[in-house]
């Protein structure tokens, strides 16, 4: 009979630094390319684009309601995971551009690539408990609860997040958008099934 494998607390801790930061770089190009992601971290960016605020504390503060959700349905120690995951990319967000200077980027590279590391940043949460707030909270309590896949139920509300993007960006930054989300969307529909990968966190 095969047992389940427990993930170690240094390996949660270590799946939160580099989630929130492959995460966090992707939303950089995304940032200087003026295109769009899915979930709080796209309002959180049509409130950049639209106001000039700055990204990382608009994205901290949008995220604080879903927490009760998550405290309530899914538990405490995803929700203490997710806090921590959002406050490191948002402090990540806020400094990065004293760390790296990112020049032009063109939007369909930054949709492609910057997709990718976003989806990895993701699936390294979601397999250790964790999320990155808002929509991921929802897609990994309905896929616990009802069996929905993560990726499948992620891609549908970003797709609502799109269409409120029409009335922001120019239209082809709304089609780069989107297939950055199509990639993010394929990465975590392939990768993160129920069943596919077992490990869970210690108590």
């Amino acid at each position: 009979m095969e047992t389940t494998q427990r993930h170690r607390p240094y390996e949660d801790g270590l799946a939160i630094i580099l989630g929130s930061s492959c995460a966090a770089l992707g939303l950089a190009l995304y940032h200087h390319a003026e295109i769009l992601i899915g979930s709080t971290a796209g309002m959180a960016l049509l409130i950049t684009y639209a106001t000039g605020a700055s990204f990382g504390p608009v994205f901290f503060v949008i995220n604080l309601p879903f927490y009760w959700l998550a405290w309530r349905r899914i538990g405490h120690q995803f929700t203490l995971k997710t806090f921590l995951a959002v406050s490191l990319l948002s402090w990540i967000s806020w400094m990065l551009p004293t760390w790296l200077n990112i020049g032009e980027v063109e939007p369909l590279f930054a949709a492609l690539v910057g997709g990718s590391l976003i989806g990895l940043g993701v699936l390294f949460l979601f397999r250790h408990r964790g999320s990155l707030g808002g929509f991921n909270i929802l897609a990994v309590y309905l896929q616990d609860r009802y069996g929905w896949p993560a990726g499948k139920v992620q891609l549908t509300l970003d797709g609502l997040i799109m269409l409120a993007a029409f009335a922001v960006l120019p239209v082809a930054n709304v089609i780069y958008s989107i297939i950055g989300a199509v990639v993010l969307g394929v990465i975590l529909t392939i990768n993160h099934r129920p069943g596919l990968y077992a490990g869970t966190s210690r108590s």
